[in-house]
């Protein structure tokens, strides 16, 4: 028995020692010092040896128990420092190597035209409103001199939910709805950016969604000749001081007198190109006195109160300041249209 302790001491050190990896030296541990291992075997013998051998054997047996577990504790140090040098080396950074590049994203056009816009009217006085989307038949045409039964509902073909609730065809409500929470005092001087919806085909210049900017200010003594000097101003900053505008007579309902603007081609400089269909003005926005009738649905006296409003469309300003061909360029995601749109542009 002394021998065969002896022997399985010897045959589980070299084990050990060449033991290669953790789980190889715990099987070692396991099929030695295990309840069903040869160490435990040898001692179920230990009932055949005379009163004076056993505890020799026992204290031989515990030694032998020892010494293997030892050197198991010892290997096992050794090849777990072994293993994290290993995934230190495989995890090594090397720390003068160049930083791999971030991708920087780029404003989208429309948000640059927006923004520019808007601190362009806000450093005029202006202060920016935002209403509703999904907006009532009332706000939308009704209270914009649009009652129901109107020839110039026809204009703008609607995405009806309900009867009485559409997606908003243009920004326009805010003018209402700003009027109505003053209750009949100004002033008022706003700017509306937003989205608008129509049933419109899509082709290269129109869109069934697009965005709009819709400007409202209403006070004593607002005159026709202010809303010419503040969309002079408008197209000089966001076009070039070389910019010129004209006015010319037009249409809308809750405008009265209304007027179209055009800006002079930076193309040909007024004489004349493709660009402006030979004319040398291209028309960029609607605007006009608003209409007594809109002054007073929304709580103003009309003898005692004036104002102005415009609407355009940043699609449209964006499309000329850029040179965009197609309206769908905004809306497709192409990276390769907005990478041209540098922020260090």
């Amino acid at each position: 028995m002394e021998e065969r302790l002896k022997e399985l001491k010897e045959e589980a050190l070299q084990l050990v020692e060449k033991a290669a990896n953790l789980k190889e030296l715990n099987g070692i541990r396991v099929s030695y010092l295990g309840k069903k291992g040869p160490i435990t075997e040898v001692l179920k013998g230990m009932g055949k040896l005379s009163p004076e051998e056993r505890p020799k054997m026992g204290a031989l047996a515990n030694e032998v128990r020892d010494t293997i577990a030892k050197a198991i504790e010892n290997k096992q140090a050794v090849l777990e420092e072994e293993e994290v040098q290993r995934k230190l080396a495989a995890e090594k950074i090397d720390v003068t190597l160049p930083g791999r590049p971030v991708k920087v994203g780029n404003a989208h056009p429309l948000i640059r035209i927006i923004e520019e816009i808007e601190d362009l009217f806000i450093g005029m006085g202006y202060t920016v409103a935002e209403g509703p989307e999904v907006e009532t038949d009332y706000y939308n045409f009704e209270a914009l001199n649009l009652p129901k039964g109107h020839p110039a509902r026809d204009m703008q073909d609607s995405f009806y939910i309900t009867e009485d609730i559409l997606m908003r065809t243009h920004t326009s409500p805010m003018q209402a709805r700003v009027m109505e929470k003053n209750k009949g005092k100004g002033p008022v001087k706003i700017i509306v950016p937003g989205k608008v919806y129509r049933r419109d085909n899509d082709d290269a210049t129109h869109s069934h969604q697009f965005t709009q900017i819709e400007g409202l200010v209403v006070d004593e003594n607002i005159r026709l000749s202010d809303l010419k000097g503040t969309l002079e101003v408008f197209a000089k900053k966001i076009f070039g001081e070389d910019r010129e505008i004209r006015l010319r007579p037009s249409f809308f309902p809750f405008t009265e007198p209304s007027v179209e603007m055009d800006i002079s081609c930076k193309i040909c400089g007024g004489d004349g190109c493709s660009v402006c269909k030979g004319t040398g003005w291209i028309e960029i926005l609607g605007a006009g006195m608003v209409h007594p009738n809109v002054l007073e649905m929304s709580g103003y006296d009309p003898k005692k109160y004036t104002g102005f409003a415009f609407g355009m469309g940043p699609e449209r300003i964006a499309m000329l300041k850029y040179g965009i061909d197609d309206i769908r360029h905004f809306y497709t995601n192409d990276i390769r249209f907005l990478k041209q749109f540098s922020v260090h542009e």
